[in-house]
């Protein structure tokens, strides 16, 4: 189990003010990573050190932004302001945890501009969307050469992910070890108002250490 991806989510029309403005911060260039048909939505991703990536996501005007659980979650962050929707973690085979909570995962596909269909299948999200702590869980289907971490040149890494919650429930959500989920990233708990991740924080490619919150 490992970080594949952290997401950040905002409205549509700051979609591309964001990520200009994550890109300047962090010394890194996000690549147009295409729509989620199913979900409603579209993202840019900047790929990072250790086969991760960040996500900047947003709701299109479409009815499959209100029906999809990722559309409607999406639409939900950037409507109370914008800031990091949650934290998702990979595993090679999703049938373990199907068995462990009791239901199937459903498919999820993205196309690129370039065509290129990314594939995979998620679980979870709906259980993020009452606690935004939780990470969900993802299986990559389409070929590894393809994953947006590679999308483009790698500048920056994650070194930490913020979190506040439940550390138990956490632990009991992702089946294992609570503080170490994360192949090279640290989890900092922090105090918060509300569960979810808190912040990230990134080391530039000059070796400083930038905190997005």
């Amino acid at each position: 189990m490992r970080l594949d991806h952290v997401s950040y989510a905002v409205s549509h029309h700051e979609l591309v003010d964001t990520v200009q403005r994550l890109g300047q911060q962090l010394g890194g260039s996000f690549v147009d990573g295409g729509r989620h048909p199913r979900f409603g939505t579209r993202n840019f991703v900047l790929p990072l050190e250790g086969g991760t990536y960040v996500e900047v996501v947003a709701a299109l005007d479409h009815p499959a932004s209100d029906k999809a659980p990722f559309g409607q979650a999406v639409k939900a962050r950037a409507e109370d302001g914008g800031g990091w929707l949650g934290w998702v973690v990979a595993v090679d085979d999703i049938t373990a945890v199907e068995a462990r909570l009791g239901r199937p995962s459903v498919e999820g596909h993205r196309v690129r501009p370039d065509g290129f269909d990314l594939t995979w299948k998620q679980l979870g999200v709906i259980d993020v969307i009452d606690d935004p702590s939780l990470p969900f869980f993802l299986q990559w289907t389409s070929d590894p050469a393809q994953h947006p971490s590679l999308a483009g040149p790698v500048h920056v890494s994650a070194v930490a992910c913020e979190l506040a919650g439940d550390k138990e429930r956490i632990r009991e959500w992702l089946g294992g070890e609570v503080d170490s989920p994360i192949d090279s990233t640290d989890i900092e708990w922090v105090e918060a108002d509300e569960p979810g991740l808190v912040a990230v924080l990134f080391r530039t490619a000059n070796g400083d250490i930038v905190r997005i919150d």
